[in-house]
């Protein structure tokens, strides 16, 4: 809560991002799986049956009946309802990919079915195709925050209750250049992989123009708390962070546990810490609540959240999640993502304006493609030495279906809409992988 004299300064500010976000501080995330663990988080779509084709949107009380009724998943995975009635699924740290796939995979499976069960639709899409914005939940921050968008423009309601994506939070490493280079890695991979996962072409019921419709309302959001962090060579990731947070503006002043006042008159944290506000001045608590608004393609928490990837249908979230936690955590792969991410003319990582081309024109943009390429053969090379040879082979297979042909799923779905007007996904339930390898790669 704010507090009636000043207790911020920049160097206060930079201090407490280094030692949490950054994982700096004496104790944070001193075990090995939460300094090197892997926790993946698979948002979905859904609709509540009813006549066919209609998808009809769940109400807040039909899907906390949904989560009730599913109760603690077995691999202990959260199960959150999002503002438009979403359904999340969020695992804990897990020692290894292989422990999070396994674990957001039978989880996933076990809410399915009962989903299923209730008639309630599940849907792995970037962003719903047909249903305008709308806003389930009443809670007070979804409601400040709406307020706060709803000043700037339509995009912040689309966000909020209409997209739904694939999170992987990676551990920082064990020391802070390693947190340092994943940090970098992290950042350069993500037009490429935004690109390559691409699963969300529609918007109002119509091909929106974009590969990534979901990407295409981030980049319509506040861009002071959505675009990506600039990243320079050599930049302190911790100073890099402090300048986009103290620049970014504040969303919402929590005046009380339940009362959330909306900044809709523009005011950035900085100048919030410097010039105050009729409720107050910033606290450290008040800083680590604006953190929690900015949304950028890539976010320190104490890990890192890689936000950029569309929500995709089994499979092929496990190979979103097998090629970038492994081009991530592997640091004997550098210098070949470094190569890989480079652009031809100037030896230098992908540059930031490629996030809108990706988000746009997917791999049908050549730089991107050739990226794309390189980063799935040291990915799939990386699984197999390490011994993860289901991993590599549907990496192979994802490469050579899509990657390859310049393609991501949505232009599947584009192909699927010219043919039959097909906008929204057959329900497909998840089912185990051996089987879902073996129809892979038969199609």
């Amino acid at each position: 809560m704010p507090s009636p004299h000043r207790t911020l300064t920049r160097g206060i500010a930079s201090a407490a991002i280094r030692d949490h976000e950054f994982g700096r501080a004496p104790g944070t995330a001193s075990d090995a799986c939460a300094r090197n663990g892997v926790g993946i988080e698979l948002e979905l779509l859904t609709d509540d049956g009813g006549a066919a084709g209609d998808h009809q949107r769940l109400t807040w009380e039909r899907a906390e009946a949904v989560r009730t009724a599913v109760g603690p998943l077995p691999a202990g995975s959260a199960l959150t309802v999002e503002p438009g009635g979403q359904l999340e699924i969020s695992t804990q740290p897990m020692p290894t990919l292989t422990d999070a796939c396994r674990a957001a995979a039978h989880d996933l499976l076990v809410l399915d079915r009962s989903c299923a069960a209730t008639g309630v639709g599940l849907y792995a899409l970037g962003q719903d195709p047909v249903r305008p914005p709308r806003r389930v939940t009443q809670a007070p921050r979804y409601r400040a925050m709406e307020a706060y968008f709803d000043a700037i423009g339509g995009a912040g309601r689309t966000m909020m209750t209409n997209t739904a994506s694939i999170q992987l939070n990676v551990g920082l490493g064990d020391t802070e250049a390693e947190a340092t280079r994943r940090w970098q890695v992290a950042n350069a991979i993500g037009p490429a992989m935004a690109a390559a996962f691409a699963n969300s072409p529609f918007a109002d019921g119509a091909p929106s123009g974009w590969k990534s419709a979901r990407l295409r309302t981030w980049w319509q959001l506040d861009p002071t708390r959505a675009m990506p962090v600039p990243i320079e060579a050599g930049a302190d990731p911790t100073e890099v962070w402090t300048d986009y947070a103290l620049a970014a503006r504040v969303m919402l002043i929590r005046t009380s546990d339940d009362d959330y006042l909306p900044a809709v008159e523009p005011m950035t944290f900085g100048e919030w810490m410097a010039d105050g506000h009729a409720a107050g001045f910033p606290t450290i608590d008040d800083l680590r609540y604006h953190l929690t608004t900015l949304f950028p393609p890539v976010r320190p928490r104490g890990w890192f959240e890689i936000r950029a990837i569309d929500a995709l249908p089994t499979p092929f979230w496990h190979v979103a999640a097998a090629v970038i936690t492994t081009l991530v955590m592997t640091a004997d792969l550098d210098a070949d993502v470094r190569r890989a991410t480079a652009t031809p003319s100037d030896a230098e990582p992908t540059s930031d304006d490629l996030w809108v081309d990706a988000s746009q024109l997917g791999l049908g943009h050549p730089a991107l493609a050739r990226t794309a390429k390189d980063l799935f053969a040291l990915a799939s090379a990386a699984l197999m030495a390490d011994g993860c040879e289901m991993a590599s082979e549907l990496v192979d297979v994802y490469r050579h279906r899509w990657v390859d042909a310049g393609r991501s799923p949505a232009d599947d779905a584009h192909d699927r809409w010219r043919t039959d007007g097909t906008l929204f996904p057959r329900r497909e339930s998840p089912v185990p992988m051996d089987e879902v390898l073996a129809e892979v790669a038969r199609s």
